[in-house]
């Protein structure tokens, strides 16, 4: 007899994933907010406004960096352009809090500061409805979606893989981030969305704000590995992992493998967009920068240096090397670079199997020894 859902989703991690994942969501939904809001700043337990968007920033790339492994880890495919599903649903979101900044603008204006610069008059056919927060959510999850399916579906049919799937990714995000470039794009060109005012008309920059969304952001990261880890044990994810070791195998026994790559594939950039789309009020702008090639190769060191098919690996991959470049950009800004360079060529050839990997090494040593 077939377990029910809820029974196999409580069975997706063992009990010490969800002892862990309850303190980390007790430390983001009551610890935090409490250290805010009540300790003043000159104060030893006082968690900074600078802290939270930091901590709450990485954590929409910790969310990034599962949805690259679920596709990677898992699938075999390796994308070096999934920061454009992350621009997308940022641009999404990004739409509607420019539509909420209403007359509080430079200009005084109902349109945008940009459209107003440039002499629009109106606002373009694709801005239509954008002052709703509904339509905005489904767009944070439509247009992602919408892009991979059309892409992947032509990619995955072509049976288009490895470096040379990874090159035309790497193409499609470059491209992209050209298109936003341009003024008459309707995206505000090189320099984005910025100087948010409001979120359903409470003021984006106020503690309070702030800490719900960091809030939101934990949950859904929670909510993602716990969705990722029920996926990868199910039939749906053991057949996508012996499409990744052995794809003509899985052909001979009557799998089709362009609709499971499809489908991880849209999941994983829906997810990205949902990640995009809690960046943006929390840091307050998104340009074009964020659909650079640069940015998309990240995602995939996040991934090896914290362990791909993993899960947990890269959300570990993720807040280290976000804050060793939180560091170094500081300390040595001519340095971050080459730092991010040797670190990958480290995990690349004395790490394999990224820091999960190493842990569990050294455990199992630790256990040999005490046998």
């Amino acid at each position: 007899m077939r377990k029910p859902l809820t029974l196999r989703i409580l069975s997706a991690l063992d009990t010490k994933s969800w002892i862990a994942l309850g303190i980390f969501l007790a430390l983001a939904l009551l610890v935090v907010p409490v250290l805010h809001l009540n300790f003043p700043e000159d104060s030893a337990f006082h968690v900074s406004t600078y802290a939270i968007t930091l901590i709450g920033k990485i954590m929409c790339y910790a969310l990034v960096a599962v949805a690259m492994d679920l596709i990677w880890g898992y699938g075999g495919i390796l994308s070096l352009g999934h920061g454009l599903f992350f621009a997308l649903g940022g641009y999404a979101f990004g739409m509607y809090l420019m539509r909420q900044i209403g007359r509080d603008g430079s200009y005084g204006a109902d349109l945008p500061d940009f459209m107003v610069f440039l002499d629009w008059k109106e606002l373009p056919w694709f801005w239509l409805g954008s002052d709703s927060f509904g339509w905005a959510s489904f767009l944070v999850l439509a247009v992602p979606a919408v892009v991979a399916f059309v892409f992947g579906y032509f990619a995955f049919r072509s049976r288009i893989k490895g470096v040379y799937f990874s090159i035309i990714t790497q193409a499609l995000t470059y491209a992209a981030m050209l298109l936003f470039f341009r003024n008459e794009t309707g995206f505000g060109g090189n320099n984005g969305f910025t100087d948010f005012k409001r979120v359903l008309g409470v003021t984006i920059t106020s503690p309070e704000t702030r800490l719900v969304l960091f809030g939101l952001t934990a949950v859904m990261l929670a909510a993602t590995l716990v969705f990722a880890a029920w996926l990868v044990k199910s039939k749906f994810g053991r057949v996508l992992t012996a499409i990744r070791d052995a794809e003509s195998r899985v052909m001979f026994i009557g799998y089709n493998p362009l609709w499971y790559k499809l489908t991880i594939w849209v999941i994983s950039a829906v997810l990205c967009g949902i990640a995009g789309a809690l960046y943006v009020p929390q840091v307050g702008i998104i340009n074009p920068s964020e659909m650079s090639p640069g940015n998309s190769i990240e995602i995939a060191i996040w991934v090896a240096v914290g362990g791909r098919g993993t899960l947990i690996g890269p959300i570990i991959g993720a807040f280290v090397v976000n804050l060793a470049k939180s560091w170094f950009t500081v300390s040595f800004p001519e340095y971050w670079l080459f730092f991010l360079g040797l670190l990958f060529i480290v995990v690349t050839l004395l790490l394999p199997q990224g820091l999960v990997g190493l842990w569990k090494k050294l455990m199992a040593k630790k256990e040999g020894a005490a046998a």
